[in-house]
């Protein structure tokens, strides 16, 4: 009689809690926690209404460990949590005005992105360093492609100030947090399966 092998792990979380609707909750919960703290790592530029946040880092972290359900879902949660009035978005903002306002577009982009990266994930593209940096870059540029539009329409500026706004400050912190979350998920793979060659 032949054995049916375990089917391989789509996502970290996978590879390393047992999956239940417990865990899947726990995980949609902390994650989304872990984007209200990322938040509060704020910085205001005088000139711009969007801040300078760890946020990025939180959401492709998000879609990386969760793959391309949880992922959206815990960066969703974060949203609505916030839009419902706790004060988990930057510096203690929340409400609905804060969730459709200058920067409603880049929360939008934030669930979008986790599930761009979450999809990218299962497809093993977290696993090498070649693959893994491109995909938090594609997450990212996706955050920019919802967040810069939603920041001109709201401020009725037009696409070059919102670029100089909403971006161009931010290319550089950007790029540090996703070459992070880029180098991160292949080293926890690395862990994951020198753990699982021991056993």
């Amino acid at each position: 009689m032949t054995a049916i092998a375990p089917a391989a792990p789509r996502t970290l979380a996978d590879a390393v809690l047992p999956r239940s609707l417990v865990t899947d909750v726990a995980l949609v919960a902390g994650f989304a926690t872990l984007t209200a703290v990322a938040a509060q790592i704020s910085v205001r530029l005088p000139w711009t209404p969007v801040p300078i946040t760890g946020q990025t880092f939180a959401v492709l972290a998000a879609g990386t460990v969760l793959g391309a359900k949880r992922g959206p879902l815990s960066q969703l949660l974060y949203v609505l949590v916030g839009a419902l009035g706790a004060p988990i978005y930057a510096d203690g903002a929340g409400g609905w005005a804060a969730a459709t306002g200058a920067t409603g577009g880049y929360l939008l982009g934030f669930v979008l992105a986790a599930a761009l990266v979450g999809a990218l994930s299962e497809r093993r593209q977290d696993r090498q360093l070649l693959t893994s940096v491109p995909a938090m870059l594609a997450g990212s540029a996706l955050i920019y492609a919802i967040g810069v539009p939603w920041l001109a329409a709201t401020l009725g500026v037009s696409g070059t100030k919102a670029i100089e706004l909403g971006m161009a400050p931010f290319l550089i912190g950007d790029a540090v947090k996703l070459m992070a979350a880029g180098a991160l998920a292949p080293g926890a793979w690395a862990v994951v399966r020198r753990l699982r060659d021991e056993d």
